[in-house]
């Protein structure tokens, strides 16, 4: 007997909000399946608010209602019965973030966990990590945010160690990511993988799913240290416009691919790894594994 369940993820970063609905079916004797049914995102910056201004502006949080009020009835006429919401980076950051959650509950009747950065980590983690991780090698995790970046070292198919770092794309991009925080992110690796020979390393994020399916390789293929710099250095050469015009990005995506490929490239240098794949995981997914299995 084979029965469908469907379940929603609402993931709320600091560059874009996510609606992710799922199918999960469940065959007798057979494992788990979690089928995307659709992905809805919408380009609210919050963190320009958040690590500029400190707060959630009036008018994204009118955006957000909006946001909130549709993703709601798309759950409906896609008969959802279970979702989550989480809110990351910005919404932790924003002096206001607990009062907008309130005014999101009260107006648009969605309720918005804030979550913290280990557990963002251990979310993303427990997404479907397991089946592109082998248990004889060494993997670097880098999920780049718009507020900030979680870094997870798995050996041997068990998690070593998890971080999350305030470096992230908007923030970046507002020049607000001082030495000192890269120099950390360098420390923090360089310990972590020093013990470990030949790490690889896995991205996940909108931009490097850009970057990935800009290239035009088979999903189970890595991008190389190589070609992720020639890659940088060609978006570099362009104009935000060119961008757009040239490579169909979107327009909150042609300015933030940049930074976010910087954390990629730095991430790879100081680990030593050579490759990075590229699986089409995240938070939202990590979301909807984690309610199934009852971790949330």
């Amino acid at each position: 007997m084979i029965s469908i369940k469907k379940f929603a993820a609402i993931d709320i970063g600091s560059n874009a909000m996510r609606l992710l609905i799922a199918n999960i079916v469940e065959q007798p004797g057979k494992e788990t399946q979690f089928n995307k049914s659709a992905l809805i995102r919408v380009p609210i910056r919050l963190g320009q608010d958040a690590f500029t201004v400190g707060e959630i502006t009036e008018e994204n949080i009118d955006r957000m209602i909006d946001a909130m009020k549709a993703f709601k009835l798309l759950m409906k006429v896609y008969k959802v019965e279970r979702y989550m919401a989480c809110a990351t980076s910005a919404m932790r950051e924003a002096y206001n973030g607990k009062e907008v959650t309130e005014i999101i509950k009260k107006k648009a009747d969605v309720k918005i966990e804030i979550i913290d950065g280990k557990k963002e980590a251990a979310i993303i983690a427990s997404s479907d990590l397991h089946h592109f991780i082998k248990t004889d090698a060494t993997y670097l995790y880098v999920d780049v945010g718009g507020g900030s970046t979680e870094f997870s070292l798995f050996s041997e198919g068990k998690m070593i160690a998890s971080k999350s770092f305030k470096n992230g794309t908007v923030r970046l991009l507002n020049n607000m990511v001082n030495e000192v925080v890269w120099q950390e992110i360098e420390k923090w690796i360089k310990m972590q993988t020093e013990p470990y020979e030949n790490i690889t390393l896995i991205g996940s994020g909108g931009n490097i799913n850009k970057i990935f399916k800009l290239s035009g390789k088979a999903q189970d293929k890595p991008l190389s240290y190589i070609y992720l710099n020639s890659q940088y250095q060609y978006l570099n050469s362009l104009t935000y416009e060119q961008r757009i015009a040239e490579l169909a990005l979107n327009t909150d995506r042609a300015d933030v691919i940049i930074p976010a490929m910087r954390i990629y490239l730095n991430a790879m240098k100081w680990s030593g790894a050579r490759n990075i794949y590229v699986p089409k995981i995240g938070l939202s997914d990590g979301v909807v594994k984690a309610m199934y299995y009852g971790k949330i």
